[in-house]
């Protein structure tokens, strides 16, 4: 029986023949499993690819036969696992038979006695070859140690880079399983949405799978904050129609002048996910109301064969800005440049009659797949003769990479994982060739990034014909000049300035080369240490915890990265020692431990009393005058009896601004405070920092 099978206990309450419960069940999951498997081969009919009915039901067969009797843990009959992601795999993705087969047969090595061999005699090498990769790194990327966890994770970039459709399916299994975590204990949840977040969803946008990419964020984020997922979701329905009305109004002009000229064409509102906002409001520090580009507009045309797409693309620019004025700092032209995940568009941003900035991106069709279904289409599109495009060198730098692999597998995770940027920079050689680089990417990682030799000799840059050293951080647009010398050599202290990972593997590669010692940057577990203590001495029953005020006093302690207080939602991670760290879960040291080290997570609530009180920093921006820093003072040492640890305000042009460090009690108190401070005529913002300044 399968390893699945032991999770899930069916109700047999008030059924006293237990033959006709199973009778009547087994009648309900095959009317449900065959209507499934008719949806997912309507799916692939409505495709391109060449018709493989007959090998897609023998393996549908097949898995069905070999899941029999198994269950998930919702109850649902295992089989409708695989069904659900070789849909996903052909509709979401636009991929073709032996990837549907593939996903179809996923788990039946893992999860019965059927071996790869079987799968090879009856379905041939390919599709075993891929099966085998997904049984590699079966069970999640990670597994259920640290070391276990970071191997997988090589593996899962080692298959990646043999056969891309491996991830591809992996990606296709980790979304279906995010769709139906709500069966899971909460801190299976934490772990599996720390992961999805972690690396899932950066290695889906890198692949150019935009929808896929925002679902799994707003799915982890639903599952980590619950409740602010409610509330954003809530203002979204609310605000709906009034961001409809603005589209519409929007879109009337543009309709008839794209019909005047001739296009086909299709006018599409997108509004901003729930991640995504509660994203800006953390960054910036603002309100649901202060997050002002809730609506994009998509204009997908088909174009015209007798011109240029990038010039047709300007053109329909041109038709919008006679009736819109653009915002001349937000044009992105994805079209000369395309991104290094293949996406291409012209971005442009209007403000509207009525004063609203509508961020419009303009697409093709064929534009417009490749931003929906990543590489592909992108690949699809590809015509044989076309040079290398930036996701091909990525892949093979992925290769590259992997011929020396960092022999610290959680090293090796880190540094790869500095490669699954959201945002890049464009610079330029000195003879005009555009590279794209990670944001925050250095003048050393340039440097290696061209060559391994001119990293290793690199001595710093000239940019735009200014000597920078080999810290210079690179900005758009910028035109470097890599310098080297004979005589330079990597040093230790250039590991602080190499961000991406290939600088960092060949450095590394190249200091243990020559002898030098490099410290370990990440505590390790002592084997010894893990002997000495047991997580059942504080947790004998379950996977639970509650904060109270004598629990901080020894078993939990508040972690000094993300100073979480009460009403935060948080986490507890088992520290070496036995204590359990209580970090917000959007912390970003928690969510590399989410990623990691998911058997150390316990799902924790807070039950403290107003003795304890826990440090918090307000950010304050108003209009300067005399006594406004007395009128604060009050507000918050009189009125709310609140104690003030620091204070760091400065005024400029009439303008003051800064934080305030108090300790509080919960964040209720802190929301209530802000809410008073805002009530001062002169204070624009009172608003609590999402991430504590350094001490």
């Amino acid at each position: 029986m399968s390893k699945k099978s032991c999770n899930f206990a069916p109700k047999l309450a008030k059924i006293e023949d237990m033959n006709k419960y199973e009778t009547i069940n087994t009648e309900n999951d095959e009317l449900m499993i065959r209507e499934e498997f008719e949806a997912l081969l309507e799916d692939y009919r409505q495709t391109p690819h060449r018709q493989k009915i007959e090998l897609i039901t023998d393996c549908f067969e097949f898995a069905k036969q070999a899941h029999a009797g198994i269950r998930r843990r919702s109850g649902e009959p295992y089989i409708m696992h695989p069904l659900a992601v070789a849909r996903i795999v052909v509709k979401e993705m636009g991929l073709g038979s032996t990837s549907i087969c593939s996903a179809l047969l996923h788990d039946v090595v893992e999860d019965t006695d059927y071996t790869v061999e079987d799968i090879e005699q009856r379905f041939g090498p390919k599709i075993a070859s891929i099966v085998e990769g997904l049984t590699k790194i079966s069970g999640g990327v990670f597994g259920e140690q640290a070391s276990i966890q970071a191997e997988n994770f090589r593996k899962l970039i080692l298959t990646m880079s043999e056969d891309i459709r491996v991830i591809l399916i992996k990606i296709a299994d980790r979304l279906h399983n995010m769709r139906t975590l709500e069966a899971q204990p909460v801190e299976k949840q934490y772990k599996i949405a720390g992961e999805t977040l972690y690396i899932y969803a950066p290695l889906a946008h890198r692949l150019g799978l935009f929808p896929i990419k925002t679902e799994l964020e707003n799915l982890a984020f639903k599952y980590e904050h619950p409740e602010t997922y409610a509330q954003i979701e809530e203002r979204l329905q609310a605000d709906k129609h009034l961001q409809m009305e603005t589209f519409e109004k929007f879109a009337e002009p543009v309709r008839k002048k794209l019909k005047a000229m001739g296009y086909e064409f299709k006018l599409e509102a997108r509004i901003k996910s729930v991640y995504s906002i509660w994203k800006k409001m953390q960054t910036k520090n603002v309100p649901f109301d202060g997050v002002y580009d809730l609506l994009a507009v998509r204009i997908i045309f088909k174009p015209n064969p007798d011109m240029s797409e990038k010039d047709q693309c300007w053109m329909i620019y041109s038709a919008l800005t006679q009736y819109y004025k653009p915002h001349p700092e937000r044009i992105r032209d994805w079209i000369s440049t395309p991104k290094a995940n293949g996406y291409e568009a012209l971005h442009v941003t209007l403000m509207t009659q009525d004063g609203e900035w509508v961020e419009v991106q303009i697409r093709t069709e064929r534009m417009h797949e490749i931003a929906e279904r990543g590489l592909a289409a992108h690949w699809r599109y590809k015509t044989g003769f076309e040079d290398e495009s930036e996701l091909d060198k990525w892949i093979r730098a992925i290769q590259e990479m992997l011929k020396h692999p960092e022999p610290d597998a959680i090293d090796f995770m880190d540094t790869f994982k500095l490669n699954l940027f959201a945002d890049e920079v464009f610079v330029f050689t000195p003879h005009g060739e555009i590279k794209i680089m990670p944001q925050g990417s250095t003048a050393l990682d340039f440097a290696y990034m061209l060559h391994t030799d001119l990293g290793e000799h690199c001595i710093g840059a000239k940019v735009n014909h200014k000597l920078e050293p080999l810290s210079y951080v690179l900005q758009g647009g910028d035109q470097v000049e890599v310098l080297t010398s004979h005589l330079q050599k990597p040093q230790l202290e250039w590991l602080n300035w190499a961000t991406t990972a290939k600088a960092k593997e060949n450095l590394k590669r190249r200091l243990r080369r020559d002898g030098v010692l490099i410290p370990d940057l990440q505590k390790k577990p002592d084997k010894k240490e893990y002997s000495k203590w047991n997580p059942l001495r504080y947790l004998p029953h379950s996977r639970r915890i509650t904060i109270t005020d004598d629990s901080l006093n020894g078993e939990h302690v508040i972690a000094p990265c993300c100073h979480p207080i009460p009403g935060d939602d948080v986490l507890g991670f088992m520290e070496d020692n036995g204590v359990i760290s209580i970090h917000k879960r959007d912390c970003p040291e928690a969510e590399a431990l989410k990623a990691k080290h998911g058997q150390q997570l316990y799902a924790a609530e807070w039950k403290v009393t107003d003795k304890h009180s826990f440090p918090c920093t307000i950010f304050i921006e108003g209009i300067d005058k005399v006594g406004m820093v007395i009128e604060i003072l009050l507000v918050i040492s009189q009125k709310f009896c609140l104690n003030i640890g620091r204070i760091d305000l400065t005024s400029k042009d009439g303008i003051f601004s800064g934080n305030v460090r108090i300790y509080t009690h919960s964040t209720n108190e802190v929301e209530e405070l802000c809410k008073e401070l805002r009530a001062i005529e002169e204070v624009n913002v009172a608003q609590r920092l999402n991430i504590e300044p350094n001490e």
